[in-house]
């Protein structure tokens, strides 16, 4: 499902790129984790309340 608060792939790799984050291994992609942040910052709901398309709130 697609929200308005989702990152297009150029803007997650510019985050990615200016954190300096380093590729590894990891449960989530970092995109899907991003725009679970964008969709908790724009609607101000909490974590454990995020849509089920989005990685658990553990």
């Amino acid at each position: 499902m697609k929200y308005l608060t989702d990152l297009t792939e150029n803007q997650c790799q510019y985050i990615n790129k200016t954190l300096n984050l380093k590729d590894r291994k990891r449960k989530h992609p970092l995109i899907l984790i991003w725009n679970a942040l964008m969709y908790l910052i724009k609607t101000g709901c909490q974590w454990r309340m995020l849509p089920k398309n989005f990685p658990k709130w553990q």
